[in-house]
């Protein structure tokens, strides 16, 4: 962000006079920018999710500095529930650590489409590539069984600024692109687009005035994938089939829309469907089920209770749930399975079977992350306790 020029003449001002400045730098202490919180200023670590924002010329970006200790495992997992991409940081002086799995283990579980392993303090290790290369290996070694898609690392000294914005003048033997390039150029919408279309209605829009008498409209958000005028498709969780009269966008009518785009659709049937139902096309194959597998994360201070009244969300869909069975916790410093005694407390990542009222129209969370993903809702407090990922 301050290689971009992405931040105001003020805020640089007020990082300035808040730094600690000692007789061997008397620079800026840009760790301020994104630790809000006075904990996390005077404990120099990071507590709570903070959401910055900058742009560049081909590109806006929010970035989601998350926490890595073990006692904030719910707040990285919030923040990189979202995430199109993971940066991870590894010191060039210490390798690839335990809170280096820990980072991974939970992009992984998350299913981040992109991971960029950046090297860091490259200039506390005199720019050597064999350094470079070495924590590569071990990283490629660990990583191997957690099925990210794409690593991409990059070795960089953030306090230089070697291959942050500029190429590093330090490291000739490296030729790849430097961070802010690669972030740049990484496709998203290509990728949501390229996904089977999937479309849940948010509100059902029947106005009944005299100049829109019949007007039925069905509006939402389309997920993944796109939608055309004419298609067939399948409405969930009936099940029922029939065709896209319409398509509306921004107040006119358009024959196909794609992902990420708020619409209206009018369907050519009169159908029965309401917030938090489903259309799909027609040829799809989309699980409707009272009974699913997911992996949640508890983020509750207060632990689970056995029974508890839960509501499940997902997007728009709403209906009460409970959790029938605790399968296994996942040890997120070693990705391996271990027995559960029953209970949930703060941080616990752990595989369940939940039951819910009414049928919840679903992907995997591997194969679809808007339709796989939901949260849990304590019904007598109304708190979030629980997020989690279907399959």
């Amino acid at each position: 962000m301050f290689d971009s020029k992405s931040i105001s003449t003020d805020i640089i001002e007020t990082l300035t006079r808040q730094s600690k400045v000692n007789t061997e730098n008397s620079g800026i202490d840009l760790a301020l920018l994104t630790d809000g919180l006075r904990a996390e200023r005077e404990q120099g670590i990071t507590i709570d999710v903070a959401y910055k924002y900058f742009s560049t010329d081909k590109r806006k970006f929010i970035i989601a500095d998350t926490p890595g200790h073990t006692q904030y495992t719910r707040n990285m997992f919030t923040g990189a529930s979202n995430a199109d991409l993971a940066i991870i940081l590894v010191d060039a002086r210490n390798g690839v650590t335990e809170q280096t799995k820990r980072h991974s283990i939970i992009s992984s579980l998350l299913a981040v489409p992109h991971v960029v392993v950046c090297i860091n303090k490259m200039d506390l290790v005199n720019y050597s590539e064999q350094v470079f290369e070495d924590i590569k290996n071990d990283y490629l070694d660990f990583a191997g069984k957690l099925g990210i898609k794409e690593i991409t690392f990059i070795p960089v000294s953030a306090y230089v600024g070697d291959n942050v914005v500029k190429a590093s003048v330090n490291m000739p033997w490296y030729d790849g692109a430097t961070l802010i390039s690669h972030l740049e150029d990484i496709p998203v919408l290509e990728e949501k687009a390229e996904q089977d279309a999937r479309f849940q209605v948010q509100y059902v829009i029947r106005p009944q005035t005299k100049e829109l008498h019949d007007y039925r409209g069905f509006a939402g958000k389309i997920f993944t994938g796109h939608l055309k005028k004419g298609q067939a498709v399948k409405l969930l969780p009936s099940g029922l089939t029939t065709t896209i009269s319409k398509i509306e966008t921004g107040g006119k009518e358009v024959d196909e829309a794609f992902a990420p785009q708020s619409i209206i659709i009018h369907l050519q049937d009169d159908a029965d469907l309401s917030r938090g139902d489903s259309i799909v096309p027609a040829e799809d194959k989309i699980s409707s089920e009272k009974e699913i597998h997911a992996t949640i994360c508890w983020m509750d201070n207060a632990p689970y209770r056995q029974g508890q009244k839960l509501l499940i969300q997902q997007n728009s869909f709403r209906t009460k749930a409970a959790i029938k069975e605790i399968l296994s916790n996942i040890d997120i410093h070693t990705y391996q399975a271990s027995e559960n005694d029953g209970s949930l407390k703060l941080n616990d990542i752990s595989k369940v079977q939940l039951k819910t009222a009414n049928p919840i129209s679903f992907d995997p969370y591997a194969q679809n992350r808007y339709t796989g993903s939901f949260i849990l809702i304590d019904e007598n407090t109304h708190n979030t306790v629980a997020a989690g990922m279907i399959g």
